[in-house]
């Protein structure tokens, strides 16, 4: 598996990472991933991210399910088994509105959660690497990724001078592996570089 050396910095507050994200941007450190307790409004636009495009997935999961609702029910009851029902034609779609709505929701929501659990490599059995143990707790842990032209010591005095409290250099695994850690009770090993 590829290894990567990441810088690791630790804040305490928001009010102190959003200074620090434009500060590490802007002095051209690829900053690979922000780990935030909650969900902070605007990093994401901060981290130069793309806006997602799960949203015309889901309307394409509904386009789908609707298709398949109208193909389907006319199928059944205008070839398959035409029924005289009350006297109403064959194909009433009034009548299968409901089905068509909640198969439209149906496809749309499996779509869209199996679609996030993809990009965000979320599944049984997939492990990912652990930046630090506090990272989604009480602490905004953001990790730059290092290039062979990094100095590691003038970005850890970097990140100090923009409020960073804690700040590693770890060697870790780029992405995400099939497996268990290596030690069960020890759930963030992590490989720690000499300074």
């Amino acid at each position: 598996m590829a290894q990567k050396k990441f810088v690791v910095g630790c804040f305490d507050e928001e009010k102190v990472l959003f200074p620090a994200v434009k500060q590490v941007r802007t002095a051209g450190y690829k900053i690979k991933d922000v780990y935030t307790p909650f969900a902070v409004h605007g990093l994401d636009h901060a981290l130069g991210m793309r806006e997602t495009s799960l949203h015309t997935a889901g309307f394409i999961y509904g386009i789908t399910g609707t298709a398949t609702a109208v193909s389907t029910i006319s199928w059944i009851f205008t070839k398959d088994w035409p029924l005289n029902i009350g006297g109403k034609p064959h194909f009433a779609l009034p009548a299968w509105v409901p089905i068509i709505f909640e198969l439209t929701v149906l496809f749309a929501a499996v779509g869209m959660v199996m679609t996030f659990c993809w990009l965000c490599q979320l599944a049984p059995g997939v492990k990912k690497h652990h930046f630090h143990k506090r990272a989604t707790d009480d602490l905004f842990v953001m990790v730059i990724e290092c290039t062979d032209k990094t100095n590691t010591d003038d970005l850890l005095a970097f990140l100090k001078t923009n409020g960073a409290i804690e700040t590693d250099v770890q060697v870790a695994e780029e992405e995400w592996w099939f497996g268990t850690y290596d030690k069960e009770d020890d759930l963030y090993n992590t490989k720690q570089v000499a300074l």
